[in-house]
C-alpha cells in the first residue's frame, strides 16, 4: 500500500508542476463545442467532457480541487441544470482533484472498479470516491443519447475508462490519447505499451471520419490525428522491441536518441514525457 501511495503523490506532483506551474488563479477555464450537447473545457490538467441537456449535466473529470469554482462557473454558462454524474477516465490526481467538490456539488462519482481502490489507498478520507464502480461497461441515459462508459485493460493505468456519446458521435480517451506528444504509461500502476496500444486500437475502430476526440491532453482531435498517434506507438514498439531482441541493454536504448528522432522532429517530446523517458518506458514494459 505505501508504494502505492508514494506512486500516486508522485504522479499527482509532478502533473502540478508540469500543467499548473502558473499560479491556480490565473487560470482560464475555456469551453469548446465538440458536437450536440457535448463540451470540452480545458484548464489545469486533464481535459474535462462535459454533457448538458434537459436531464442534468454530465462531466467526465474534474481537473484540480483549486480550480473547481472556475469549472463550475464555466459550466453554469453551458447549463443552470444540476450536476448528476461525474465519470472519472483513471485515478491522477490532474483528472480526480475535484472530486470531492463535485460530489458536493451533487454530483454522483463513476469509475472502474481499481479507480476507487487507488483512491482509497492514496486518500485518508473517503470524500470524493466513486459510489458507482464498474468492471467491464455501463451505460448512461443521459439528454437525449445512450453514453457508453467501456474499461481498457492495463493500459495507461489498470483503471482506464473510454467514453463514447453515441449520438453526438464524440469519444473521450481520457489518457490513452495524448494528442500530439508522446503518452505517460504508468507502469507502476499497471500500465504497459501493449495494453496502451490495444486500447488505441480499440478507439480505432469506435471512431470514423467524423468523430470529436476529446483527448486526456492536448487540443481537441479527429481520427487522422488519433491514426498518427497509434502508428508513432506501434513504430516505437517495434524499434524498441527490435533492440530488445539483439541483446541491448536498458540504458543503450535510452541512449539511443536515433531510434525515437522521427517522432523528436515532430515535437512528440515534452517536458513531462521526453523522448528519453518514452524509450525508457518502453523498454521496460516490453522487456518484463
Amino acid at each position: 500500500m505505501k508504494s502505492i501511495k508514494s506512486s500516486f503523490l508522485s504522479v499527482f506532483l509532478v502533473l502540478s508542476l508540469v500543467t499548473c506551474a502558473q499560479d491556480m488563479s490565473e487560470v482560464q477555464i475555456t469551453a469548446t463545442k465538440m458536437s450536440g450537447n457535448v463540451y470540452m473545457l480545458t484548464g489545469a490538467g486533464g481535459n474535462i467532457g462535459v454533457s448538458v441537456g434537459d436531464d442534468g449535466v454530465f462531466i467526465i473529470d474534474d481537473q484540480f480541487a483549486p480550480v473547481t469554482a472556475k469549472i463550475l462557473e464555466s459550466i453554469r454558462k453551458l447549463s443552470d441544470k444540476p450536476i448528476q454524474f461525474l465519470v472519472n477516465t483513471h485515478y491522477h490526481g490532474d483528472h480526480t482533484g475535484g472530486n470531492e467538490n463535485m460530489a458536493n456539488e451533487g454530483a454522483t462519482i463513476m469509475a472502474h472498479d481499481n479507480v476507487r481502490k487507488r483512491l482509497e489507498e492514496s486518500n485518508d478520507a473517503s470524500a470524493g470516491l466513486p459510489v458507482i464502480t464498474f468492471n467491464d461497461q455501463l451505460s448512461l441515459h443521459i439528454n437525449g443519447e445512450k453514453v457508453s462508459v467501456f474499461h481498457v485493460d492495463n493500459a495507461h493505468t489498470d483503471g482506464d475508462a473510454l467514453i463514447y456519446f453515441t449520438e453526438s458521435n464524440v469519444l473521450h480517451t481520457g489518457d490513452t490519447y495524448f494528442n500530439g506528444r508522446y503518452p505517460y504509461i504508468d507502469l507502476e500502476s499497471g500500465g504497459s505499451v501493449d495494453g496502451y496500444i490495444a486500447a488505441a486500437e480499440r478507439t480505432s475502430m469506435l471512431i470514423d471520419d467524423d468523430t470529436k476526440i476529446i483527448p486526456g491532453h492536448g487540443a481537441a482531435s479527429n481520427k487522422a490525428e488519433f491514426k498518427s498517434f497509434l502508428k508513432m506507438l506501434k513504430t516505437l514498439r517495434t524499434i524498441i522491441s527490435d533492440e530488445i531482441k539483439k541483446g541491448k541493454t536498458e540504458d543503450e536504448v535510452v541512449n539511443n536518441t536515433f531510434l525515437t528522432k522521427t517522432y523528436d522532429d515532430l515535437n512528440y517530446s515534452w517536458r513531462f514525457i521526453t523522448s528519453e523517458k518514452i524509450r525508457r518506458t518502453f523498454y521496460r514494459s516490453l522487456k518484463d
